[in-house]
């Protein structure tokens, strides 16, 4: 990592660090996801396998969109993101340390919400358990990065907080798709899902790279 992007991820960990917000809000509304579902289906048996992974998604999904208005939301307090603007540093790496953030935020968030899903959803892995440990931060990279350049789009927008997932949920349909039925095969262990961990890893270079390479023109546009 260049030293630019080094200074840019550490700033945004000691912030996180000292404040907890973004993991907070974060895993609280996780939490709320997963009992709601717990109480609205019967979770128990072949039946919470179905429906584990749509749910686990789902609940990350939502929950991190607060956490990727907040990242940007700390920039906007005093001209931060016009020095920001101003340094003679590629955009690029300013992007690139934002997700890495919330990547490491969402990750903390999914291992701790782990025990509660499966006490809640009596889960039992049927498939390969260490698919998970691929599926899981594929998907999350494709949110993150995606969540990160879009919530960057519409950071000066006045309702930046109902924008963002209007923007951002259809653009992470497939990789939604690919994330759940993915978790499903392995939960319940009556598919290989080399196919959609393809898929998700297709999905996170492309949007990356094009994430990467439109940086500067979202950064420095008025």
């Amino acid at each position: 990592m260049t030293r630019a992007l080094w200074t840019h991820l550490v700033k945004d960990l000691r912030i996180e660090w000292r404040s907890r917000e973004a993991i907070n809000s974060m895993l609280f509304f996780a939490l709320l996801v997963v009992v709601l579902f717990s109480l609205a289906f019967d979770p128990r048996g072949a039946f919470s396998r179905e429906i584990a992974g749509g749910v686990l998604c789902v609940a990350t999904m939502f929950a991190s969109v607060s956490a990727l208005n907040q990242a940007w939301a700390r920039e906007i307090r005093h001209q931060v993101l016009d020095a920001q603007r101003m340094a003679p540093t590629p955009g690029a790496e300013l992007f690139l340390a934002k997700v890495l953030a919330n990547f490491l935020f969402v990750s903390i968030v999914q291992l701790l919400l782990a025990p509660v899903f499966l006490v809640f959803y009596n889960l039992r892995v049927e498939g390969n358990p260490w698919q998970l440990a691929l599926v899981l931060p594929l998907g999350t990279w494709a949110l993150v990065a995606n969540g990160t350049f879009f919530a960057a789009l519409s950071i000066r927008s006045r309702n930046r907080e109902l924008l963002l997932p209007l923007i951002l949920f259809p653009i992470f349909m497939p990789a939604l798709l690919a994330m759940v039925l993915s978790t499903t095969s392995i939960l319940t262990g009556d598919s290989d899902p080399a196919l959609w961990i393809k898929l998700l890893t297709g999905y996170d270079i492309i949007f990356t790279t094009v994430s990467l390479l439109l940086f500067d023109v979202v950064l420095h546009a008025e």
